[in-house]
Order: C-alpha cells, then sequence, then structure tokens
C-alpha cells in the first residue's frame, strides 16, 4: 500500500466538466497557456512509502521545511546538512540523518560568513555548496555564488537586467560561521544562472557555468556555457585543453553548454553533467577535455514556442549525449549512489526533475541503471506522487539518498528502506 499526496484542488460537477471540454479545446490551439498543471501539494506527513522496480519498499521521510527555495545540499560527517537556499542564505539542517533517534531541526539562524548582496536581483548571491573531500580535517567549504556586475542600462521598457560576476570560493567552517573565505575563481560580467561543483581525484574542482542565450557559450574568451576545471586553491591545471591559447580562459576545460545544474564524478573518475535542453533534449553527457556539446549550435531541444533550433540535432565535432530525454525533464541534481542501505541502486545514476513536457507539478526523481560501461539499460521515474520540483540529490555519510524541493516552503527529504 502506498500513501498518496492529495492535491486541494477544486471540484467540478459532471455537468460542468463536461461543459469545459470545448473551452479546453480551444484553449489548447493556443501556445502561452497560464491554467496548466495540478493544484499546489503541501507535504503534510512526515513520510510517505513507495513501492519501486528494484528497491521496493522505500520511505521518504520529510526531515526539514521551511527552506525557500533550496538549491544545494551537503551533509556534514555528523549527520547535520547544510543548504543553500538559492540566490539567499546558507542554512543548518541539525541532525539531518536521524542518527541515535535524534529529531532533525532547522537551524533558524543563517550559517554567517556569506559574501553581502546588496541589492538582491534575479540569479544573484549563493548557488551550490559542497564539502572538500577532507572536510572532517580541514573543514573547508565550497560555493559558487553570483556577484553583481555593472549597474543595468536603462532600456525602452525600463532598466535592464543586471549582469553578474560568477565565482567559486571557500571558506572554513567554524561552528556556524564560514571564516577565512577566499575567492578562487571569477568571470567576466555575463547572464549568469545557477552553477555547480565537483570534486575530481588528483585535487581538481570542476565547475559548471550556464550558456546564455547568445553564442557565448561558444567563445573560448568567456567562462559561461562551460565546465571548468581549476585546482583545489584555484589555480590552474597546465593540462587543461586551452591553457596557452591566445585569447582563451584557461580555466576552460568543455564548451557549448546550456544550463547545466548537476554535475558529478562517477567512481571511474568520468566526469558527467545534467544540462537543460531548451523544450526538450535534455542531456547528461560525459565530460572530454577540450569537447564541445553543441549549444546553442545544436540540439535537440525546440523553443518554448515549439519552434526547431537547430537543423540537425547532431553534427560533426559535436558531442553526443550519453543520456536524453524527450519530452523535457529540467533535470537538476546529479549523484551516482554507491551506497549499501539502498543494495539494489548500487551504481545507479540519479537525477532531480523539476518538471515533465513543459507541465508544473510533475517533478520527480529519475534513476537510471547504467551497465560498467556506462551504457543505459533501463529507467524509472520516482516521487511522481509528491508532485515537487526536485532540486538536488545527494548521497548522505550514512548510505542513504537525500533529495531537496524547489518550492516556496522547500523540504530536504530523506529516502531509506522501510524497515
Amino acid at each position: 500500500m502506498r500513501t498518496r499526496v492529495r492535491p486541494s484542488r477544486i471540484r467540478l460537477s459532471p455537468l460542468a466538466a463536461f461543459c469545459l471540454v470545448p473551452l479546453l479545446a480551444t484553449s489548447a490551439a493556443f501556445s502561452q497557456q497560464t491554467n496548466i498543471g495540478i493544484a499546489p501539494v503541501t507535504l503534510d506527513q512526515p513520510s510517505y512509502v513507495f513501492d519501486t522496480a528494484e528497491q521496493h519498499r522505500i520511505r521518504v521521510v520529510v526531515v526539514a521545511k521551511g527552506l525557500s527555495h533550496p538549491f544545494a545540499l551537503a551533509l556534514l560527517p555528523g549527520g547535520d546538512a547544510l543548504v543553500s537556499e538559492r540566490g539567499g542564505a546558507l542554512r543548518r539542517v541539525h541532525n539531518a540523518t536521524g542518527a541515535g533517534g535524534r529529531a532533525p531541526s532547522l537551524d533558524p539562524a543563517p550559517v554567517a560568513g556569506l559574501p553581502a548582496l546588496a541589492p538582491a536581483y534575479r540569479n544573484g548571491g549563493l548557488q551550490d555548496v559542497v564539502l572538500h573531500p577532507q572536510f572532517d580535517k580541514n573543514g573547508l567549504v565550497y560555493f559558487t555564488f553570483n556577484k553583481p556586475g555593472p549597474a543595468p542600462a536603462d532600456t525602452a521598457n525600463g532598466p535592464g537586467r543586471r549582469q553578474s560576476l560568477v565565482s567559486l570560493q571557500r571558506g572554513r567552517l567554524d561552528g556556524n560561521t564560514l571564516v577565512d573565505v577566499k575567492e578562487l575563481l571569477v568571470g567576466g560580467p555575463g547572464s549568469t544562472s545557477g552553477s555547480r561543483i565537483a570534486f575530481a581525484p588528483g585535487g581538481y574542482v570542476f565547475m559548471t557555468t550556464g550558456g546564455p542565450a547568445g553564442n557565448e557559450a561558444q567563445g573560448l574568451d568567456t567562462v559561461y556555457g562551460k565546465v571548468l576545471r581549476v585546482k583545489e586553491d584555484g589555480s590552474i591545471p597546465a593540462d587543461n585543453p586551452f591553457v596557452g591559447r591566445a585569447g582563451a580562459r584557461p580555466e576552460i576545460y568543455s564548451l557549448g553548454h546550456r544550463d547545466h545544474l548537476g554535475l558529478a564524478v562517477h567512481p571511474t573518475g568520468t566526469v558527467l553533467n545534467a544540462e537543460h535542453g531548451p523544450n526538450g533534449g535534455d542531456e547528461v553527457n560525459v565530460i572530454l577535455p577540450g569537447r564541445n556539446y553543441g549549444w546553442p549550435k545544436v540540439t535537440f531541444g525546440r523553443g518554448y514556442d515549439g519552434a526547431k533550433l537547430a537543423a540537425s540535432p547532431v553534427a560533426e565535432g559535436i558531442e553526443n549525449p550519453l543520456l536524453l530525454w524527450i519530452p523535457s525533464i529540467g533535470p537538476s541534481g546529479l549523484a551516482v549512489y554507491t551506497g549499501d542501505r539502498l543494495a539494489a541502486w548500487k551504481g545507479n545514476l540519479f537525477i532531480g526533475s523539476a518538471r515533465r513536457g513543459e507541465v508544473p507539478r510533475t517533478g520527480g526523481l529519475e534513476r537510471v541503471v547504467l551497465n560498467d560501461k556506462l551504457e543505459e539499460l533501463r529507467r524509472e521515474t520516482l516521487l511522481t506522487e509528491l508532485h515537487q520540483r526536485i532540486k538536488d540529490v545527494r548521497q548522505g555519510p550514512d548510505g542513504l539518498l537525500y533529495a531537496l524541493t524547489d518550492e516556496d516552503d522547500g523540504a530536504l527529504l530523506r529516502i531509506e528502506p522501510l524497515p
């Protein structure tokens, strides 16, 4: 038996529903509709039980609520969690793993020490947060932060959109404060969006940056629309593919990316990203040095008005995706499960999903089974009954999976086997 989440909605009489059909048919002819998707849903139970295709009988525990559009999650060794609220505060959830039977709680005071951001603006401020692999020894926390760029110029419709400078920073967590905060990398002004960080063997840090609407993702003179690679101290690896090329940013590792809000390093050392197509064409890619992933010239997606954006979704010199979704799933967050607590899922890839096919309140968690050559075997979509926008997914130190919901009243969820 599975517990269901019931959205609050208006119930129509049979006659009213019959009369509504012609109206729906008429409105379907228009591309711009304002009444799409189900009604808002509240997670009003402490936990929910589901059956899944291979890891039968899982329980989804609502660990904490009251987060404002959480974006990224980092599980601390002692069982607490750090959660970034996109563009806002860094929050601490005490006892997120529930170890020792202690109840979790959201600290009312944000973690102090982040750079100031005034005035607030779209996509400005805090984005990803990741612990150094030796956090238990050095206490280092890495995060991405969009700094204010030049003041927006006035347009015919008023002030333009403020540009940002994407940055990679780190600090040491001391109690509930980040100290010794240092900027390791900063890009030039651009229309920045979300970013992700992942550590790789050898002391490297990979970082994604969103691709603006223009052709910047193809340009080597800008960090936007790229996967970047630096060392842990922010210095440039000598073997980065564009080091020494005139006019090229030496941090660039790969190019031609749109908004990629998922990044993970597979146990084999392979770097994977999860990338938004515009309207369909969402991808998981194997990231290779110096390679071009096509955006905006080559894409499987269409415009939001349905129009084709590329003459062909494939082209010579462009890397093909490892995984592809048509229609769109709105991917955000990426994790390779390596634990034993959810044994049937070991080695599986998990990708957060904001919505399917451009329909609000249809998000969930994508599970993909890969073989030892990273070739796809099968897929399953999880947690759709919760009707939440899943923004991040991470494996905890306890061997369980944790996810964030991107809502006004965002939640931290824990996925565990049912005893």
